[in-house]
């Protein structure tokens, strides 16, 4: 169950990632974010920022699964997990509520 979470919420990421790196100024972005096309230009590049943040959780997401020292890949988990509930909330909230039930 954990796993499955954990992928869940780092396919979320990457697809946020590519809305806002690459996507912003597109109409159904922006459509999915509120914004004309006008502040979509204007906030391009604090979007590519909050993209690449999005990026680096997902990563550290795909690396606690990858990693070969399971207390490790636990502590990996928590941490990226709770710098996602800190900004994004309940998707990592059901994902290191699944992490933490299973450790030993």
């Amino acid at each position: 169950m954990p796993t499955i979470a954990i992928i869940l919420v780092a396919l979320e990421h990457l697809y946020i990632l590519v809305l806002e790196m690459f996507l912003w100024t597109k109409p159904r972005t922006r459509k999915t974010f509120g914004i004309d096309s006008k502040t979509s230009e204007l906030s391009k590049r604090l979007a590519m920022n909050m993209g690449l943040y999005n990026g680096f959780l997902a990563a550290g997401l795909i690396w606690s699964l990858l990693h070969p020292n399971a207390n490790i890949a636990h502590q990996v988990q928590i941490f990226f997990l709770t710098c996602i509930i800190i900004v994004q909330g309940l998707p990592a909230i059901i994902a290191l509520t699944a992490v933490i039930a299973t450790a030993g």
